[in-house]
């Protein structure tokens, strides 16, 4: 017997388990997958990690059980879960897993009961991603004076390196290694730093601004590029899975996908609700909760005919362009560590945040 998963043992759940629960389960054994079992250990579900991000969008918290999951997996290109017998071989597997685009497949005996799970990465390994990434990094960090001063905001140093090579490594990490960074403010000090991008392992090339373009109009200086391309503002600080958002971003044929965050405001007043002069409701104290943009997108190149040359464009005027065009736009809900560094007080956490071990190192 082929063994798939050594730890297979720990990817069972059962309708008991909460969410927060898998999440955690699916974090800690990075095969993006949580199998649902009955007393029999026979297969209910399979529970990915964009279902968990669906159910986030609807409001469900983590402390539901995970069978709550189930009521988002219309959203899903596989509502039932696949899976295929033991005896099937490897070319078997690849196969299905190319034509019905999934990273794995549960395997089970002739009972129906779970005993493997054939991961995509375990067939053909961690090859390098077909995505490219452009990091906004030509912005003037005006806010963040005196320290940008000298030093482009990107390359503040977090911990022991430069914000913007920790960005780096972690498309490096994610199998992205063709690496355009858009310059404007100081980029000799950006330039001096990395070079072409051979020892932090990935090609880099330069994208300079004479003039600011805004975070869309830089991607005119690209060139419509034949595959998707990730578009990260360089003062963005996070452990965000950028291979679950490629999963997310293909499963849902997104034209783009926006990564956002759950931001909640807290009012400190009773607000009152108004029709012309009559008040139909008092709510006191209330908390709002938005999506807010967290400045992270995978792009289809259909989006370049949305940029003229030259132009100034950000990018949520272009994403207002998309939409009116009938582009099909989503969006990706972090749930990992993430930090905009655009004001001292977030740099001074950025510090306080690796020194207590929130971020990866």
């Amino acid at each position: 017997m082929r063994p798939f998963f050594s730890q297979l043992a720990q990817c069972l759940v059962t309708g008991n388990d909460s969410i927060g629960e898998v999440v955690r389960r699916i974090d800690k054994l990075g095969a993006g997958i949580a199998l649902l079992i009955d007393g029999e250990r026979r297969l209910l579900a399979t529970i990915t990690d964009g279902d968990v991000r669906r159910a986030m969008l609807a409001g469900v918290s983590f402390d539901e059980p995970v069978s709550r999951l189930l009521d988002y997996k219309h959203f899903s290109a596989h509502q039932q879960p696949i899976s295929q017998p033991m005896s099937v071989n490897d070319e078997q597997l690849l196969a299905i897993m190319r034509s019905e685009d999934v990273q794995h497949i549960p395997l089970t005996d002739e009972d129906g009961r779970v005993v493997d799970v054939a991961l995509l990465r375990n067939l053909v390994g961690d090859a390098a991603t077909n995505i490219g990434a452009v990091v906004m990094a030509g912005g003037f960090g005006t806010r963040l004076r005196p320290f940008t001063e000298a030093t482009p905001k990107p390359m503040l140093q977090v911990g022991d390196k430069p914000l913007l090579e920790r960005t780096i490594n972690k498309l490096r990490d994610a199998g992205i290694t063709e690496v355009n960074i858009s310059t404007h403010y100081l980029p000799d000090k950006i330039v001096d730093h990395f070079g072409s991008g051979g020892e932090f392992g990935v090609n880099l090339k330069y994208l300079q601004e004479e003039q600011p373009l805004g975070t869309a109009g830089a991607l005119g200086l690209l060139g419509r590029p034949e595959q998707t391309t990730l578009v990260i503002n360089g003062d963005i600080l996070t452990n965000i899975d950028f291979r679950a958002m490629a999963e997310f971003h293909r499963s849902h044929g997104a034209a783009l996908t926006m990564a956002v965050r759950l931001y909640d405001v807290d009012v400190p007043y009773g607000v009152v609700d108004c029709v012309d002069v009559r008040v139909t409701k008092l709510r006191e104290k209330p908390r709002f909760r938005f999506l807010v943009n967290a400045g992270i997108y995978l792009i289809e190149p259909v989006a370049w005919d949305f940029i003229n040359e030259g132009e100034h464009l950000d990018m949520t005027q272009m994403i207002d362009r998309m939409i009116a065009g009938g582009g099909n736009v989503v969006s990706f809900p972090i749930r990992e560590y993430w930090l905009d560094v655009g004001q001292p007080g977030d740099y001074e956490r950025a510090q306080r945040d690796m020194a207590d071990g929130s971020i990866e190192p």
